[in-house]
């Protein structure tokens, strides 16, 4: 059954919230009184559209229904989850939250995007303070996974668990805060940091390219995949984190750092630091550097994937969750659901060429999987190796374009398995991959029967697709016209 979310203002933070749930299959009203509402929401959806998917390498949800409301009660009756994003006064949330209450369920959990108020501030006098709790995101929200979670003891530990089930299962890492502190835990750093680089400007030490670049080729990187403490425990060298704090504790009470204080906001430091990020940046429209930032995020997060590390493991657990069925087996097998990444795309703006393959790579891994040769067989010494390939490739795929792969098993007797790929978007046919493979022994390296449960899988399938019309282009070598 269909969930259903209401985004309570739809600026850069609630669009963000709007698109993460939309595109992972829930249904979403937006409340926003702003004219321009709908244009903005596009443009944000837009950009999630063209991003998010490019994090999954198996078929993501189809989309949710989104609806634009103008009436705050309208809008929130009968919805699972409700996300509040409205400017940070304290009055004006205490409102939205006495109206929402009115109509909502009462089983409905309230989320708050503040990064400034505490949930014990935001639950004051409410109907049900137990429904109303802290879900602050980072920017893009349809990106980057990161909830902090923030209870009061007004929040019950079902009502916790069922909030952190909703995050996790829209593909997010809830991080359960378990005492409140004003700007929770990681804006905290962040405002370290601004402090920091406020002083660097003013004091004329650096620009603010140039502290970009001291973050974004240093410990920017480190910070991405291993987070402060396990990057100093690294720095500790075979000694560890004892010989790092025993080393560089000391420096702490050097006067490196202003960060318990703020330079006054003058007109001349506002000017110097607008006129030094226009020079950087002003080439670039926000649309623009918003399209950068996703497609360098995708890269980096999905590099991590493939290490299963840091912000990757959890794009890998969602797929997880998402990997459906095998299917009807006496038609060609779906074996490949996904959208064409940033990372897959050449000079050319397509899809590059050994990203076919490794669609095809995926798509036989998956056959692979279902006839039962999948980790725990390949454990015990017996595999499939890939002996010859032939791909054709018929039109161009673009980047956040959904591709599916039908497998049709040509062969499946003995050692041997003969498969045919076809790579679609819709019914448009975008390249072919014929696959001959042979199964063979871990130890010897060498051609060996597979066991007798996978062979009769493979037998079973391959009886039944004998029964297809055979596929245009099976047995092709390279096509020269004269």
């Amino acid at each position: 059954m269909t969930r259903t979310a209401t985004i309570v203002g739809g600026g850069v933070i609630g669009g963000g919230w709007a698109a993460r749930f939309l595109l992972m299959g829930w249904d979403v009203r937006v409340f926003d009184p702003d004219p321009e509402a709908e244009r903005k929401l596009g443009e944000v959806l837009a950009n999630a559209r063209r991003s998010l998917p490019g994090l999954s390498d198996v078929s993501m949800p189809d989309e949710g229904w989104l609806s634009l409301h103008t009436d705050l009660s309208e809008a929130v009756q009968g919805a699972d989850w409700i996300q509040e994003s409205v400017p940070e006064r304290l009055a004006l949330k205490l409102k939205v939250y006495a109206e929402i209450q009115a109509a909502c369920r009462p089983d409905a959990v309230i989320g708050s995007s503040t990064s400034g108020f505490k949930p014990s501030e935001l639950q004051q006098g409410a109907a049900r303070p137990g429904q109303i709790v802290v879900a602050h995101p980072f920017n893009p929200v349809y990106l980057l996974p990161l909830i902090e979670l923030v209870p009061t003891a007004a929040n019950t530990p079902e009502f916790l668990d069922h909030a952190k089930q909703i995050i996790t299962g829209i593909g997010m890492y809830p991080l359960h805060v378990r005492k409140e502190i004003d700007a929770h835990i990681a804006d905290r750093f962040l405002e370290a940091v601004w402090r920091e680089a406020l002083w660097l400007v003013k004091d004329g030490i650096a620009t603010t390219e140039e502290i970009d670049n001291a973050i974004r080729y240093g410990f920017g990187i480190r910070w991405a995949q291993m987070g402060l403490f396990e990057t100093y425990r690294v720095a500790g060298g075979e000694a560890g984190m004892k010989h790092f704090m025993a080393q560089f504790g000391p420096c702490l009470k050097w006067p490196w750092t202003k960060l318990m204080d703020v330079p006054e906001f003058t007109d001349e430091l506002v000017d110097m630091i607008a006129g030094q990020s226009d020079e950087q940046s002003g080439m670039h429209s926000i649309r623009e550097l918003e399209r950068i930032r996703d497609d360098n995020l995708v890269g980096m997060m999905r590099a991590l994937k493939a290490r299963d590390w840091g912000a990757g493991a959890l794009l890998n657990a969602q797929d997880k969750r998402m990997k459906t069925g095998a299917g009807d087996l006496s038609k060609p097998v779906v074996t490949l659901r996904r959208a064409i990444p940033v990372d897959w795309l050449d000079y050319n703006g397509h899809m590059t060429e050994s990203r076919y393959l490794h669609a095809f790579a995926d798509s036989t891994d998956r056959f692979m999987e279902i006839i039962g040769c999948d980790q725990d067989y390949i454990a015990t010494g017996g595999s499939y190796f890939t002996a010859e390939t032939h791909i054709r490739h018929i039109d161009e795929a673009h980047l956040g374009q959904r591709i599916r792969v039908e497998t049709t098993c040509l062969m499946g007797a003995g050692k041997k398995m003969h498969l045919f790929h076809q790579m679609f978007e819709g019914d448009r046919l975008l390249a072919t991959g014929e696959h001959f493979l042979l199964h063979v022994s871990l130890e010897t390296r060498r051609p060996s029967p597979p066991s007798p449960a996978i062979e009769a899988k493979l037998v079973e399938i391959a009886s039944a697709h004998a029964s297809l019309p055979r596929p245009d282009g099976v047995g092709r070598a390279i096509a020269v016209k004269p």
